[in-house]
């Protein structure tokens, strides 16, 4: 069994679907402490050829509270949705995947209207992405039941590994500082880190700009030629 753990985004980057893609389970870690100006409410896209981020309202903006506590701001969403939507069809319009990309983010975001949680919208937008591109992996939230946010994140992460019976986990190259092989290997589990090899792709006539929302990413380039750049990867 390999398994992987990460905390929801908001329509992560490519990386994150590359963990999922490398693994049989995935674990959405969704009952840590949300991380103020992290990547769990915000995100880029492109805008006029740049960088462009945008962030979803939430209440309460803390990191003393949990990712799957923190509310979305009900009273400032339905109007950023609008303002969203209207920012993507903008952007991307003419670009070649913008029919099958566009309404389905969209209806993530509807759906966010109901969710309990900003950690409920990031997972939604999570399967839409792995259910369009046909990837299997399982996934779970933390706060399914393993009832170990009493342990430090190192010995939890080893814990949810023991749980599943995994014989490898493999965490996004960033890790490569905070966990040790030979601490894993004590625990009879092999670890490795995701390496995502150079992607570029035709981003209208603008010079490439990388590290965007994996929604950059679906505009466009077909289903087949994302997931070869899902797969384009190394665990070192």
């Amino acid at each position: 069994m390999k398994i992987a753990i990460m905390q929801p985004y908001i329509f992560p980057y490519i990386g994150y679907f590359q963990l999922i893609r490398a693994v049989d389970k995935f674990v959405v870690y969704d009952d840590v402490a949300f991380i103020k100006q992290g990547w769990i409410n915000r995100n880029n896209i492109l805008l006029n050829g740049e960088r462009h981020l945008f962030s979803i309202p939430v209440e309460n903006l803390t990191s003393f509270k949990k990712i799957n506590e923190t509310r979305i701001a009900k009273n400032l969403y339905e109007k950023w949705v609008g303002k969203f939507a209207r920012t993507l069809e903008m952007t991307y319009r003419k670009a070649p995947y913008f029919t099958d990309i566009y309404a389905p983010v969209l209806e993530v975001l509807e759906a966010g209207k109901n969710a309990d949680s900003i950690a409920t919208l990031c997972r939604e937008g999570i399967k839409m992405v792995t259910g369009y591109l046909g990837i299997e992996t399982t996934i779970i939230d933390s706060s399914a039941g393993y009832g170990n946010d009493d342990l430090n994140a190192y010995q939890r992460v080893l814990d949810i590994c023991k749980k599943e019976s995994a014989g490898v986990y493999i965490n996004a190259i960033g890790g490569q500082e905070l966990y040790s092989r030979d601490v894993f290997q004590q625990h009879g589990i092999e670890l490795f880190f995701l390496q995502g090899n150079e992607i570029r792709y035709p981003q209208y006539k603008h010079e490439f700009v990388p590290h965007l929302s994996i929604i950059d990413l679906l505009m466009f380039n077909s289903r087949e030629t994302v997931t070869q750049h899902i797969q384009n990867f190394n665990l070192v």
